[in-house]
């Protein structure tokens, strides 16, 4: 594992930490590669319950690196082989497909700015604790480019297509107050407290239900791109799925007990 991106596991709780603090966690190759492979780790081994993305310094993640995207650029109008862009398909598209698909809750503990894939990976995540310090900017639209990482379907999902248009066609600051308002931002802490108020959320979800948790975040997903019948279908499916596992037959039992259930993540 390079480190770029710190990982680890603990008591169910996989912490994804975005490690190149001076250059503000701009990802370069090795660090998308990094973040990658590192997310998919976590969403298929069984032992990780919860993960929490986080990351070092004073930024969350500034985006693409555009010190050395500059130089691919220019090895791509020397040999023409144009394959710069293909970083969206290796490497943005994975790591939202891992955050947003993996059937157990993340987590994002928002430290600093996040721009760009930064915010994309964000709002990738279920659940957003933002520093009251950071901020969020879409900033594609400034360097000549379209919404990747995904912001073209969660941003609009988050807060609608109106609103989600004005942020990428005119990129701006978004601070940890407004995000709270437009529905971006979760809850919003005091910086000094964020990496612990992030923490405690993720251990909270990396002790509940998860089977429960990975059929609430497929529910949402189809319920957002589908009619009503075709939802009330998926969620018919996924509650008898629900309703076989030990989890739930544990929380019934503790709930005649009047017990706080302790859930087994399966």
């Amino acid at each position: 594992m390079a480190d770029t991106v710190l990982y680890d596991v603990t008591d169910g709780l996989a912490t994804v930490t975005l490690n190149r603090p001076d250059a503000m966690n701009a990802m370069n190759t090795e660090a998308k590669v990094a973040l990658r492979d590192v997310l998919q780790e976590a969403a298929a081994d069984p032992a990780v319950r919860a993960v929490l993305l986080t990351a070092t310094g004073r930024a969350f993640c500034v985006g693409q690196d555009l010190k050395e995207h500059i130089g691919l650029l220019a090895e791509d109008r020397e040999t023409g082989a144009g394959r710069t862009m293909n970083t969206v398909r290796e490497h943005y598209n994975p790591i939202v497909t891992a955050l947003a698909g993996m059937p157990k809750p993340v987590v994002a503990g928002v430290n600093g700015v996040a721009a760009g894939a930064g915010a994309g990976f964000a709002l990738a995540a279920d659940y957003r604790v933002v520093a009251d310090t950071a901020s969020f900017n879409t900033s594609f639209a400034g360097v000549a480019l379209t919404a990747d990482s995904g912001v073209s379907w969660t941003l609009p999902r988050l807060i609608g297509h109106g609103r989600a248009a004005d942020l990428l066609l005119f990129p701006r600051s978004i601070g940890a107050q407004e995000a709270r308002e437009l529905g971006i931002a979760n809850q919003v802490v005091p910086a000094d407290e964020l990496a612990d108020a992030a923490a405690a959320v993720a251990r909270r979800l990396a002790e509940g239900p998860t089977a429960a948790y990975a059929a609430i975040k497929e529910s949402l997903a189809y319920g957002a791109g589908h009619a009503l019948a075709e939802a009330l279908g998926k969620e018919d499916e996924l509650q008898v799925r629900a309703g076989a596992s030990e989890d739930h037959h544990r929380a019934v039992q503790a709930f005649v007990k009047k017990e706080k259930p302790v859930f087994l993540g399966r």
